[in-house]
């Protein structure tokens, strides 16, 4: 996510589907076992998930990855010459 929009709509995202399950920024990293400072640094945007902690937090909230980055304001990226 080189973008700073996409890691913003990233972030919301990831903050409505823990809150839609009802989980505590402490609950969704004991689940995915990382550090609860880890999920309030994205939430906050800052820091960028690599691909692994995607795999992680979607695994965590039984998503695929691809459901956890569906929105076009995360995927979209300037091209790059």
């Amino acid at each position: 996510m080189k973008n700073p929009a996409g890691l913003k709509a990233f972030s919301e995202r990831l903050r409505f589907l823990r809150k839609e399950r009802g989980y505590s920024q402490q609950k969704l990293a004991d689940i995915a076992n990382v550090e609860q400072s880890t999920i309030k640094r994205i939430e906050l945007v800052q820091l960028a998930p690599t691909l692994d902690l995607l795999i992680t937090l979607s695994r965590a909230l039984n998503l695929e990855v691809r459901d956890l980055v569906d929105d076009p304001a995360i995927t979209n990226s300037d091209k790059e010459v």
